[in-house]
């Protein structure tokens, strides 16, 4: 099996930071031993310019063969030849993915210590695959990668070269090029689809398939208009673990939806569909405490740091005391679906003037940042790794300094409000941490005596005198930060 990656760019952002990106050294060509076969590293090309690398996937078959492979889609042994006559080994399948998942760990979860604004951001990718096995053909892998911003390349590979009259066979020589994935989400589309297309495991699919299937699918697989198919095949059809896949994305789907659709879990992680307590959705009551605090403020220039898909960009839009609108995120696919729903491309010119959206790390100081009246982190801290923590702070505190920040984060002390929510997890699966009031308390008055705020703290939710008195339980704490001396 073989698969090429290929990326360019120029002397600012040389093309050989993709080696970072993969922890692989272009001059250090390494092989990986796996349960079937040896995975093979090289870099046919590496300067500032381009650089490819190149996986070459050597499948042991006796290993195949001792493992128990030869079961088809429906787990019944083939016949004993086919053991020995197998095109599986030779063509991109399972085998190929969960090598890619291994050699490529660290890349897949877009860690990269030594480069990590890179690992953030998209690159220009181009991936080729010469025998891709897909079964639904060119249209289907179409289907399956024009959703998540890939060009998309399919061509039948002949029967037999010298006979055309014989037919295509059901591989496809691919080629996938895009400027919108970051080199983790492209790892992540090939680490699902491979063996969706292929339709076939080379191992037997277990429970722990679910969670595999929604922490690679996490950002893309909750919208994908395939979804259904995806799953199915991606659990080699087994309903049960299917239904459950199915449930457990659509509750993902709803924690991230647009505003219009009830928000009945605020990002609340389980099995089963949830409903809030209270009559009013959580995300409503955010939403609402984050306007009256910048009302209170008097802000006219906000900025919406980490605005995900455009929910509170939308919300401020609608009062005309907010004269200028700027949504922030790392995610090129969140700003795009944020400017779908904002239609910023039918908004008249008076409108359409209020709000930009511009793409940035809330871990790097930005001068684009500088002189607005105030800043919003939404459901943001939360979701930044400890260590990193000290970064955003500088950049939106002491380097940004808007006159007021607000701040909202889950309040963990309400999670046993949620009856179908596991002790101990977090109520995303990209929370890095989750605080008590006491926690956000400590961490927002360190923060403003640092860079010279003033805070104060609110409450977002209904009382709940049921849960853990003496005192009341809230789903949410808010934070507004006050600049001492305002410029």
């Amino acid at each position: 099996m073989f698969l090429t990656i290929s990326t360019t760019g120029d002397e600012k952002t040389p093309a050989t930071d993709l080696s970072f990106l993969l922890h692989k050294h272009p001059d250090n060509p390494q092989a990986f031993s796996t349960s079937y076969g040896t995975a093979h590293v090289v870099y046919p090309e590496a300067d500032e310019r381009r650089c490819t690398v190149a996986m070459l996937l050597d499948v042991d078959t006796q290993a195949l063969m001792r493992k128990g492979r030869g079961k088809g889609r429906g787990g019944a042994p083939d016949a004993a030849l086919a053991q020995y006559v197998n095109d599986r080994p030779y063509a991109a399948s399972s085998l190929l993915a969960v090598a890619l998942g291994a050699v490529f760990s660290s890349a897949m979860r877009g860690v990269c210590r030594a480069r990590p604004e890179r690992a953030a951001l998209p690159l220009p990718l181009r991936i080729e695959i010469p025998a891709l096995p897909a079964r639904g053909g060119p249209a289907l892998v179409r289907r399956l990668f024009e959703p998540l911003g890939w060009t998309v390349g399919a061509e039948p590979v002949p029967l037999d070269v010298e006979f055309p009259g014989w037919g295509d066979s059901r591989y496809v020589g691919l080629v996938l090029e895009s400027t919108a994935c970051t080199l983790s989400e492209a790892l992540r589309h090939l680490y699902v689809l491979l063996p969706v297309l292929d339709d076939a495991k080379h191992y037997w699919v277990s429970s722990d398939e679910v969670d595999k299937l929604l922490r690679a699918g996490e950002g893309w697989l909750p919208t994908h208009p395939e979804q259904k198919l995806i799953t199915s095949r991606y659990l080699s059809r087994r309903w049960a673990l299917t239904r459950q896949a199915m449930r457990r994305l659509e509750l993902v789907r709803l924690a991230e939806a647009d505003d219009s659709e009830v928000d009945a879990i605020d990002n609340a992680v389980g099995e089963e569909q949830e409903t809030e307590p209270g009559p009013t959705p959580l995300a409503v009551l955010r939403k609402e405490a984050i306007v009256a605090a910048l009302t209170a403020a008097g802000a006219a220039r906000v900025l919406d740091l980490g605005c995900g898909e455009g929910q509170l960009v939308r919300e401020l839009l609608k009062d005309p005391r907010f004269t200028e609108i700027v949504g922030v995120d790392v995610s090129v696919r969140a700003l795009t679906i944020a400017a779908r729903r904002l239609g910023l491309d039918r908004m008249g010119e008076r409108q359409a003037s209020r709000v930009a959206l511009l793409q940035g790390s809330l871990a790097y100081t930005d001068n684009r940042l500088k002189g607005y009246d105030a800043a919003v982190l939404s459901e943001v801290v939360e979701h930044v790794d400890l260590p990193r923590l000290p970064a955003l702070e500088y950049a939106v505190f002491g380097a940004a300094r808007p006159r007021t920040v607000v701040v909202t984060t889950p309040n963990v002390e309400y999670n046993v409000r949620w009856e179908t929510l596991p002790t101990g997890h977090a109520r995303h699966g990209d929370h890095r941490f989750e605080w008590t009031r006491a926690e956000f308390r400590a961490w927002a008055e360190r923060v403003a005596e640092l860079h010279g705020y003033g805070v104060r703290f609110a409450p977002v939710g209904p009382d709940d005198p049921e849960v853990g008195p003496p005192t009341f339980f809230r789903g949410q704490s808010l934070a507004v930060f006050a600049l001492r001396d305002p410029p």
